[in-house]
């Protein structure tokens, strides 16, 4: 009986196979809430921007998540033993998402509606291929063009009702944070498979970063918010909820899920979105316009699926 519990609990045993099949589960219950959570959060920040400016209120939400996490993060001792290239890495995850992509986004939202904002988030897997075949002349495969064509197809169906007054605005200055919000993805991605630093870590410290650089601009541009009881409710919220607890998650189930698992669910929150922002700022859509979500989100799949195809192919390649 001892000899069976030894074996159990060895490497490649039936015990580990257990535990990351649970492991794996937990995960993918997280990406679910994951999309549940990223899917109302354009709808409340839809309704915070009634009270405050888009800056102060991605400024504020980010520094409370930071100072919330902080105490957990001063008793990791790794901090100290983080190599200065990390330190960089960090940095820019906090540049380009919170600063460059969030930023960009709840501007944006001034003028669009809530579902048009998610709608836009949903193409960020569209324009990463569309840079790489401009700059880095990477080849797509025949299943990320085919992607990449149903996606726009689902654009131009989107908007096909065309545009009220503001709205191009706000789609400009959304599109230019899309690059941002690619990059969060592809960094956080790396070292969270790789274990350079941990869940806590990769959470937190971009978080101070993109709150240190929107709170004093904010400040500068918007001045001083007026205190508000329903606005300070919402600040909460978001920060507990649509932050801390978010990127938390997020960031723990990309150690088990592939970035093409994630997208398929994170990509499924324009969806969640556009029933939320129905229910409550009364935001309606056509049918064609229900089209062009689902034709987006299985453009997306397509690219994911073939870009996962590719790297397949070229492991493959590499073992012979």
């Amino acid at each position: 009986m001892p000899g069976i519990w030894a074996k159990l609990g060895q490497p490649g045993g039936s015990y580990d196979l257990l535990d990351t099949r649970l492991s794996r589960h937990v995960a993918i219950c997280e990406g679910g809430i994951i999309c549940l959570i990223l899917g109302s959060t354009l709808v409340i920040v839809k309704m915070a921007l009634v009270y405050m400016g888009p800056l102060t209120l991605t400024g504020l939400r980010y520094f409370l998540a930071f100072l919330l996490l902080l105490p957990f993060t001063l008793r990791r001792r790794v901090v100290t033993h983080l190599t200065p290239q990390l330190w960089l890495r960090l940095f820019f995850t906090g540049l380009s998402f919170y600063v460059v992509g969030n930023g960009a986004l709840y501007w944006g939202l001034k003028y669009i509606p809530a579902t048009t904002g998610s709608f836009l988030l949903a193409f960020t897997p569209l324009l990463v291929l569309g840079m790489s075949i401009l700059w880095l002349q990477e080849i797509p495969t025949h299943w990320q063009l085919l992607g990449m064509f149903v996606g726009l197809g689902g654009s131009a169906l989107f908007f096909s009702a065309g545009l009220k007054t503001g709205e191009p605005l706000g789609i400009g200055i959304v599109v230019i944070g899309l690059g941002g919000s690619a990059s969060f993805s592809i960094l956080g991605r790396s070292m969270a498979r790789s274990e350079q630093v941990d869940t806590l870590l990769l959470t937190s410290v971009p978080l101070a970063v993109g709150s240190s650089f929107l709170l004093p601009l904010a400040l500068l541009v918007e001045g001083l918010p007026q205190p508000s009881v329903a606005g300070g409710g919402i600040l909460i919220g978001l920060t507990l909820l649509n932050t801390a607890a978010l990127y938390l998650l997020y960031n723990h189930a990309l150690k088990v899920l592939t970035a093409f698992e994630m997208s398929i669910m994170t990509n499924l929150a324009p969806i969640v979105t556009a029933l939320l922002a129905y229910v409550s700022l009364g935001e309606k859509l056509y049918g064609f316009q229900w089209i062009g979500i689902l034709a987006l989100i299985m453009g997306v799949i397509l690219v994911q699926r073939g870009k996962q195809s590719s790297e397949k192919i070229s492991s493959n390649e590499g073992k012979y």
